[in-house]
């Protein structure tokens, strides 16, 4: 049977940085940056930035702005 969980969609922004590399954040998670000297890097930090805020914010009781959710499955 796949293993189901909800998956929470949020616009994420590349922008060159001045020292090479590429600094990434989530315009709807307040504080929510990372940087990566490859767009890969780049993406799997912001992933890790965005798993960590989310779990922050539900410790805390900060309120999680409302983005398009999915069901993913997987095998």
């Amino acid at each position: 049977m796949a293993k189901r969980e909800l998956v929470q969609r949020f616009e994420v922004v590349f922008e060159p940085d001045e020292d090479g590399g590429l600094h990434v954040y989530v315009p709807a998670l307040k504080g929510c940056h990372s940087w990566g000297a490859t767009r890969d890097e780049a993406r799997s930090h912001i992933r890790e930035a965005i798993e960590l805020w989310l779990e922050t914010a539900r410790e805390q009781g900060i309120p999680v702005p409302d983005r398009e959710t999915v069901e993913v499955s997987s095998a």
